[in-house]
């Protein structure tokens, strides 16, 4: 089932579901609902995720780093291991996948996307439409637009610069830097929740809504982070345990919550096929076992000289 968020009514859906308000599943940037045990509970848990950080960083080759950091905090389900693939783009190109312009136009999991493309890792490239195939914000790559439409989200992935002295790939607040900027000097460009501005500040206040989650970061050094973790939290919650880890990170945007959350990563005797689960009124029983198709997906390939 897709997932979908349109910021102009506030309504999230599921393809052939009916439409959900979107506070029913997400909840409000804005509400302030946790107890105050829960938010002493999130201190340790920021303190002790930095403690067991530091030597989580495994190489698979050059430009391409796995890290797994434990969160001990008590999550409905899953393990509290938050999975990150730390690319360096100056070794590693990024590509903006869809069904709209590739493939037979069948939605497929991130696996199977990298199987079909010649990618070594996928991650969703955000949420999208009842219709299973257009993104919820905008997003184009090259001549292809999958989605024209600006909303409401405050951050943009892009990559792929237009001049060679500018950023292989920097993520964006759009209250800080005009749009249209953007659009001009990245071939692709791809809009989403914002989770952390690049002012390292968590832009969400506490929630009690919480599901796994698969983000888009940026670190000091320009490196693309691919962000997963199934065990479920609320994004105020998730934001300060990320801020914690010793990732260095600037930033992040949110790409996916609940089942369809998905990482898949491929090299050589590595392989990690990551889907989500829990998600807080729609399948609290973490049902999901299988990573289900998505329309749109980022991936990763290695840069030609």
């Amino acid at each position: 089932m897709g997932l979908a968020l349109s910021p102009a009514n506030s309504f999230i859906g599921f393809a052939g579901n009916s439409v959900l308000p979107m506070h029913s599943l997400y909840g409000s940037q804005k509400e302030p609902v946790l107890k105050l045990a829960y938010s002493v509970l999130i201190v340790f848990v920021i303190w002790s995720g930095s403690a067991a950080g530091k030597d989580a960083w495994s190489g698979l080759c050059d430009g391409l780093e796995l890290g797994e950091f434990k969160a001990a905090e008590y999550t409905p389900a899953g393990d509290s291991v938050v999975t990150i693939l730390r690319i360096d783009p100056k070794e590693w190109q990024l590509r903006l996948l869809s069904i709209s312009e590739n493939g037979d136009g069948q939605p497929r999991a991130a696996r199977n996307w990298c199987a079909d493309y010649g990618l070594t890792a996928a991650i969703n490239a955000g949420m999208f439409n009842t219709d299973n195939r257009s993104h919820t914000g905008y997003m184009k790559c090259g001549k292809h637009t999958n989605n024209g439409t600006l909303n409401s989200y405050k951050s943009i992935a892009a990559f792929d610069p237009v001049q060679s002295d500018s950023a292989r790939f920097r993520i964006f607040d759009l209250d800080a830097t005009d749009f249209y900027a953007i659009r001009n000097s990245y071939s692709c460009v791809v809009q989403n929740l914002r989770l952390i501005d690049r002012g390292r500040t968590n832009r969400w206040t506490p929630q009690e809504k919480r599901w796994s989650e698969a983000a888009l970061g940026e670190d000091s050094k320009g490196r693309v982070l691919f962000i997963y973790c199934r065990s479920p939290y609320s994004m105020y919650d998730f934001n300060r345990i990320l801020l914690s880890l010793p990732i260095d990170l600037v930033c992040a945007q949110h790409l996916e919550g609940g089942p369809e959350a998905q990482l898949y990563v491929h090299y050589g005797s590595t392989e990690l096929d990551l889907s989500g689960g829990y998600e807080s009124g729609f399948s609290e029983d973490d049902w999901n076992s299988e990573a289900l198709p998505i329309p749109n997906v980022i991936g990763v390939v290695r840069r030609t000289p």
